[in-house]
This record gives structure tokens, C-alpha cells and sequence, in this order.
């Protein structure tokens, strides 16, 4: 067995590690990322292909070395088609939005971390963490059959969804997150199709629900010919029955005709709200590994950058003062609340809603709804009504007076959730308070949504 030393180890070359690493590397510190794929394979994950916001990405991995992968720029709003309306909903998208290659971003974004002087141990499998005192102090790991110890003063869990990391760690003395269930988390699975003639909806992603409650379907287009056609599907649900609905789907639209696959791919992310604590002594999670997703798109790209480099920027405090405890690293969960932990949390109010409600009933609602109302819900976490649009949706949704007013009060449990998490405890020793008030809470969601409890 061997022994490698570093400063900072992180765990997977996915955008929150390797933001990571380029952060604490940038400054000055040994960092090494362990990844458990082939240099040839490394950046290959399943995914929706949109990302959104961009323009406003970290510095510590230029937006520069990452635009080449940026395939389609010309996308501005999303299209909601709901057969069971005979609708098409077009709700537009604020921000930067593009649909990139998600296999050279991941390349690039590895590049980009390599670039600031971190290293990548491709073809390593972490099997334990090692340790001996209740503080984290490095991962055990396999690289290229051989083992390997990974000593470390920080670990940065970038593993992914439901990551091995967490089930070897010790966390019971810590204020980590560790109420994770499969349940709240779902499973993707996405072909790359390419048509042999330019598809109508080329500057919109498209979503449509399956006949299943638990499942959506989604057409990204990367280039006016090359689509990303995928579903996501809670992993309580059969896969093959929701994979099927895609396949049938694609045999019966138009645009589809002659039409060939390049790459398949599945994935589980989280639908959840952001881990209520994602540090340990000498250790932090970041993006699928902590929760950092939008549970109602599953957009977590931008969200796992600055996870990255706000995890980076702690660790980098906590080694300069010779301190890794829990409360030396607490200030990157007070940072990710602040960013968008606090909105997604939200957001998850209404991903509790959905689970409760026909689909036909929801699908009418959404068709009711102004579509820019429904983005605000969708990115922000809440979103307000005028008068004149209540009269409005009032004469328009004739029908679905019970499922609006299920919503508006739905909105009104997300607002005090928002508002909740935007006092975020600024030290541990506030955090069971704070936990506790935020369960009492979710208890009103439950009675008001109908929705059995999801944590």
C-alpha cells in the first residue's frame, strides 16, 4: 500500500469538485482529486445538458475554457406541452441559459481545475474514509488495483448522489445532514438523438409530463439536430415502464422520424432541499453530494460551482488556522443558504405538492397559470399576483378553483420557508433551534399539501 499527501482531497472531477479543487489550488494549496473513471471517460455523466446562469459562474475556472463546449446559446424559455389540455405552455427562462456537450464540459472543467496546478488520479475507487478521532483525515482508495492511503487536512465530498463517502464517515457526532432516504432522490436516463432534419424548437427546452405522475420527459436541443431527449423518474417508480414512455414518445413524434441514437446514459440526483448541514470535522460535501440541485428542474450546475468554491474557501481558512473543526468550516453552509440554498429549499415546498395532486389536475393547473408566474415558481421559490391576473387565472381556470387555491396555499408555506432559511443559524450551537422550528414547518406543509412526509 502507498500513501499520497495533500492538503485537499476531493472526491470526483464533477463541477463541484473540480471547482473545488481549482479554488484551493488557485491559492496556493497541494490538491489532489480522486475520480474514479478513466482520463478518457472522466466528464461522461447523464444529463439534462441545460445550463442556466453561466454569465456569472466562478473565476476560479475561467467561463473562457468552458464556452467551446457551450453548443446552443439561442435558448430562452421553456415549453411545457400538456396533452392533457391540448396546451402548449411557453414559460420563459430569466437569465443565461445554453445547452452545452455535458461530455466536453466535463472536460474542460477538469482542464480548468488541472490548469490552477491540481492533480487527478484517474481510475481511483474510494472505498473508506479514514478516521481515527472523529475528524476526517483522508480517504482509503483503490488506483489501478493497487491501494492507496489519501492523508489530507480537509476532504471534499464531490462524489455525487447518495455518495459512499457519507456511508463509511462517522457523522453521528456532527450536525451532517444524514436524514437521506432514496426516496428523495431521483433516477435519469438520457439518449442522445440526432435528427436528420432541424427541429421547430430549437431556442426552447421542452418538457412533457408521462402518463405516470412520478416521471416528466424533457427534449433539450444541443444544436437544431442534435437533441437531448431524456425523463427523470422518483426511484420508488419502475424504470423500465418510464423508459418505455420515452421510447414511445420518440416513436411517435414527427420531428423524430429516421432518426439515430449516439449515446445512452443514466444518473440518480437529488429532489430534495439542500443538506441542513453539509460539514463534519474535516469534512464537506458539495453538489449532488449535499443536496445542491433545484428539485423542481434538477438543474444543479451552476448551484455545485459555487458549492465548490465556497467549500474551497472555507477549507482554505480552516488549514491556514490550524482548526478543521465542524464550526471552523460552518461558514460555507451560512454561504450556500445565503446563495440559493434558501431558495431551492423553497422550491422543494412545491416538489412536496406535486407528489400529492392527480396529474391531469396538475397539468390543468399549470395550463391556467400566466407562464411567467410559473417561472418565478420554478427559479425563485415564490411569485406574486396582481389583481388583475387573479381575475384573470379566476375566469381562465374555471374547474381547477380547488387546485389553485391548494397552490396559493402551497405559496404561502414556501414563502415561510424561504424566509426561514434566510435566518440560517450563523453558528452550530444555534443549529438545533433552527432545525427544529424548520421541522414544525415542513408539518404545515404536510397538512397543507396532503403529501405523505418526505423526511
Amino acid at each position: 500500500m502507498t500513501t499520497h499527501e495533500a492538503d485537499v482531497v476531493v472526491v470526483g472531477a464533477g463541477t463541484a469538485g473540480c471547482y473545488a479543487a481549482a479554488t484551493a489550488a488557485g491559492a496556493g494549496y497541494d490538491v489532489t482529486i480522486v475520480e474514479r473513471k478513466s482520463e478518457e471517460e472522466a466528464g461522461h455523466i447523464a444529463c439534462g445538458d441545460a445550463l442556466k446562469g453561466a454569465d456569472s459562474f466562478p473565476d476560479a475556472i475561467p467561463k473562457s475554457t468552458l464556452e467551446p463546449a457551450f453548443t446552443n446559446t439561442g435558448v430562452d424559455h421553456g415549453r411545457f406541452e400538456i396533452p392533457q389540455e391540448d396546451t402548449v405552455l411557453e414559460i420563459p427562462v430569466p437569465g443565461e441559459l445554453a445547452v452545452i456537450d455535458r461530455w466536453e464540459y466535463g472536460r474542460r472543467v477538469i482542464d480548468g481545475a488541472t490548469e490552477t496546478g491540481a492533480q487527478v488520479h484517474y481510475d481511483t475507487v474510494v472505498k473508506d474514509v479514514i478516521q481515527p478521532n472523529g475528524t476526517v483525515e483522508g480517504v482509503r482508495a483503490k488506483r489501478q488495483g493497487e491501494a492507496v492511503d489519501y492523508d489530507a487536512d480537509v476532504v471534499v465530498d464531490a462524489a455525487g448522489a447518495l455518495s459512499i463517502l457519507q456511508d463509511h464517515a462517522d457523522l453521528s457526532d456532527a450536525t451532517f445532514d444524514t436524514n437521506v432516504t432514496y426516496q428523495q432522490f431521483c433516477s435519469a436516463y438520457r439518449e442522445i438523438v440526432r435528427v436528420p432534419e432541424p427541429v421547430p424548437w430549437d431556442d426552447a427546452l421542452v418538457f412533457k409530463p408521462t402518463k405516470r405522475a412520478a416521471g416528466y420527459l424533457w427534449y433539450f436541443p444541443r444544436t437544431e439536430t442534435e437533441i437531448n431527449a431524456g425523463l427523470g423518474f422518483q426511484m420508488n417508480e419502475e424504470p423500465m415502464q418510464l423508459v418505455n414512455d420515452l421510447k414511445r414518445d420518440l416513436r411517435n413524434r414527427e420531428e423524430f422520424e429516421g432518426a439515430t441514437v449516439e449515446d445512452k446514459l443514466g444518473a440518480a440526483l437529488p429532489t430534495r432541499r439542500p443538506y441542513d448541514s453539509a460539514v463534519a470535522p474535516g469534512f464537506l460535501a458539495v453538489g449532488d453530494a449535499a443536496g445542491h440541485v433545484n428539485p423542481t428542474t434538477g438543474g444543479g450546475i451552476a448551484g455545485a460551482a459555487y458549492a465548490g468554491k465556497y467549500a474551497a474557501e472555507a477549507a482554505i481558512e480552516a488549514i491556514g488556522a490550524g482548526d478543521v473543526s465542524e464550526a471552523a468550516l460552518w461558514e460555507y453552509n451560512q454561504r450556500v443558504m445565503d446563495h440559493f440554498g434558501a431558495r431551492y429549499a423553497a422550491l422543494d415546498v412545491y416538489n412536496v405538492l406535486s407528489t400529492a395532486v392527480d396529474i391531469d389536475d396538475l397539468m390543468g393547473l399549470l395550463a391556467a397559470l400566466p407562464g411567467e408566474k410559473i417561472a418565478e415558481s420554478l427559479y425563485e421559490g415564490s411569485a406574486s399576483l396582481g389583481i388583475l391576473q387573479k381575475v384573470k387565472i379566476a375566469l381562465q381556470s374555471y374547474g381547477y378553483w380547488g387546485q389553485i387555491w391548494n397552490f396559493y396555499r402551497t405559496k404561502q408555506r414556501a414563502d415561510e420557508m424561504l424566509a426561514h432559511y434566510e435566518n440560517y443559524p450563523s453558528d452550530p450551537d444555534e443549529f438545533a433551534d433552527w432545525q427544529a422550528e424548520r421541522d414544525r414547518l415542513m408539518e404545515d406543509v404536510y397538512e397543507t399539501t396532503g403529501a405523505d412526509p418526505k423526511y
